[in-house]
């Protein structure tokens, strides 16, 4: 299949800066992020790592918007998030972030076909020939043509995970963030899920950022962002699997 990036792998989908989460006052606040400095490049495949409590999850919902930094500035596809009220946000996540999670959230009642193109119809988008196209391309990588017509019941996990998947990049998102989405298949089905994930970067030119617990996982991204105590300790590029191992032991890289 003939690769397609929708933007330059040079250019910056996601930055932020001195970023900074506290929950919670005085003696019981607890530091989530501790002036987080973060680039993360345009159609590449990024893990982020670390262990529970690390700051993993509350840095993916800065960054998509769904959390407020106590601190510190983001920015996704160039707009900066802290300029944003609620309701331009909503609409900023919509147009521009696709979600990946591992309870899949499809609706039951629709089918394949009408979860993936749920999105689109959320945006009041025209299903023109670029649309269609996409949708195609879509369903295609991710190999659900024969699926369109089932409902989630019908489908097993991997298949319900291919399908929230493709609901995510159909409006060819600026990033698509997965929290933990193997974190409810086996083991042959998350082998699938990230290569799958792994193809939409490759074949689509899709920027995604995955949270992850699991260095299986990590070992699919092309960088890998490892937290400890809500600080980058370290952010790896095209790491070895040396290198994997050693994260894994809490061992510095750099």
């Amino acid at each position: 299949m003939t690769t397609t990036p929708s933007r330059p792998r040079s250019a910056l989908a996601a930055t932020a800066r001195d970023l900074t989460r506290v929950h919670g006052r005085g003696d019981t606040a607890v530091h989530a992020l501790r002036g987080v400095d973060l680039d993360l490049p345009a159609g590449r495949f990024t893990a982020v790592m670390g262990p529970s409590g690390s700051g993993k999850s509350t840095l993916m919902h800065c960054l998509a918007g769904l959390d407020v930094p106590t601190s510190g500035s983001v920015s996704v596809a160039g707009r900066a998030l802290e300029q944003m009220d609620d309701t331009a946000l909503t609409v900023f996540r919509r147009e521009h972030v696709g979600f990946v999670f591992q309870s899949f959230n499809l609706l039951p009642m629709l089918t394949a076909g009408q979860n993936i193109d749920l999105p689109l119809e959320l945006a009041g988008r025209r299903p023109d020939a670029a649309t269609r196209a996409r949708r195609d391309l879509v369903v295609d990588v991710l190999g659900l043509r024969d699926r369109l017509e089932h409902r989630p019941g019908e489908l097993s996990g991997g298949q319900q995970q291919r399908v929230a998947i493709a609901r995510a990049l159909v409006t060819a998102p600026d990033i698509v963030f997965a929290d933990e989405p193997t974190g409810n298949l086996d083991s042959e089905a998350s082998a699938e899920v990230l290569d799958l994930l792994r193809r939409s970067v490759r074949e689509l030119g899709q920027t995604v950022v995955m949270v992850t617990h699991e260095l299986d996982a990590a070992a699919y991204a092309d960088d890998v962002v490892v937290l400890a105590d809500g600080e980058v300790r370290d952010h790896l590029v095209e790491p070895t699997a040396d290198q994997l191992v050693a994260v894994l032991r809490g061992e510095r890289t750099r």
